[in-house]
């Protein structure tokens, strides 16, 4: 996580009314040049000054379908570090992007060191000897740094988003940059979301841990804890382990447990019942114990299609399903988050109007600050591995919870 320095007084000093005021003159002001980017995550207060709202991946990519569009000079990422980094990656050089927190990060991400996966590739190599007549393909959640979605790039892996999973994974088991072979073994190593990946490997039919704990038969995964000698594995389990689960998670959808769920239906029993649906970031027994699963996305169409009259409960974070909530009430859609404690994202909401207002301030007087760059090698290593994503992908619907 990068430091950000404190902001100049004056901007502890306004009200929220007074900020909002000035951040809607400065964008008359910068006009053309400026392109403000809002992930779901964000709170109201920020969202209300998104020019494009999203999710990670889509606002990359609708920064680099807008900015020549617009004649942008100046992208402003209301998300965290990763996500600023993918749209530097998908844009020119003739666009800067700026993230208005640098502490903005994100743990999930900071879970995969690049120093870390080369060791654990490096590791895993060594376990399976030269004589292993197979192929190792890494795929990364796009919630990685630079950095490793460049090493995936360089060997032959791929980029995932959570709505699109299944269908990389699909690529990567039919051998990805090259047709499998003829008594070829392709074994996944999966970064950084361990309960992503276990989901999706769950949807191909590979026994995971989780099953082997509730007695389904030798598990086909393996954690790997970048930590341990070894990433905590035998030399057995790597051999004999088909996907490879980086030990990473998300702070918030890790909240949500499957009593949780148990919960909801005993609550909306005797009033027409609860369809729950979740993120798969949620533990595998989550996602089990749920009727749906989707990308933030595919949550937000699902309940726009949804009857009135009808209860949800929702499994991500809660600044989302507040919004939801308000925007489908209206229809009489009751809408709750699956959990009453606070599972928000604490880094995303260390992004506040003020810290907006601050970099619009500095743009107007032709100053960039909190300018996010990528090492090019590292760009062009990573952008292999998001266009290996696009060439293989479409958009998906949310997943019934019974089919994994």
């Amino acid at each position: 996580m990068l430091w950000q320095p404190a902001l100049p007084e004056k901007y502890q000093q306004m009200g929220e009314t007074e900020i909002a005021e000035a951040i809607v003159a400065r964008k008359r002001q910068l006009g053309g040049d400026l392109l403000i980017l809002g992930h779901h995550y964000q709170q109201d207060s920020v969202m209300l000054h998104a020019d494009l709202r999203g999710d990670s991946l889509r606002l990359a990519q609708l920064a680099a379908e807008e900015a020549p569009k617009r004649g942008t000079k100046y992208i402003v990422f209301c998300g965290v570090h990763f996500m600023a980094e993918t749209a530097e990656i998908l844009t020119d050089d003739s666009v800067q992007v700026i993230l208005p927190d640098l502490s903005a990060g994100c743990s999930m991400a900071d879970m995969a060191d690049y120093d870390d996966t080369v060791e654990a590739w490096e590791t895993i190599h060594e376990v399976l000897g030269k004589s292993w007549k197979g192929r190792l393909i890494p795929i990364t959640y796009v919630n990685s740094t630079a950095a490793v979605k460049a090493f995936v790039g360089e060997h032959g892996g791929a980029c995932c988003t959570s709505s699109n999973a299944d269908k990389i994974f699909k690529w990567a088991l039919d051998g990805g940059t090259q047709p499998k072979a003829a008594g070829e073994e392709i074994k996944l190593l999966f970064l950084p979301d361990q309960h992503l990946g276990r989901n999706t490997a769950s949807k191909f039919g590979f026994i995971t841990e989780v099953d082997e704990a509730a007695g389904k038969g030798k598990s086909e995964t393996a954690l790997w804890e970048t930590r341990k000698d070894r990433g905590g594995l035998t030399a057995g389990q790597i051999r004999a382990a088909k996907i490879l689960l980086w030990a990473g998670h998300c702070s918030v959808h890790k909240l949500f447990r499957p009593e949780h769920v148990d919960q909801m239906r005993e609550k909306f029993a005797d009033d027409g019942g609860v369809t729950v649906i979740v993120h798969p970031e949620c533990s595998k027994e989550v996602v089990d114990k749920s009727d749906l699963t989707g990308s933030t996305s595919q949550i937000i169409h699902q309940i726009e299609q949804a009857e009135p009259g009808t209860n949800w409960a929702v499994g991500t974070e809660v600044h989302l399903v507040n919004r939801i909530a308000d925007q489908v009430g209206e229809r009489g859609v009751n809408v709750m988050t699956l959990s009453e404690c606070q599972c928000l994202c604490t880094t995303m909401y260390r992004i506040e109007p003020r810290n907006l207002l601050w970099v619009l301030d500095n743009l107007a007087e032709g100053k960039v600050v909190n300018r996010i760059m990528v090492h090019p090698k590292a760009q062009e290593l990573a952008s292999q591995a998001l266009e290996r994503m696009l060439a293989h992908v479409g958009q998906a619907a949310p997943s019934p919870a019974a089919a994994k």
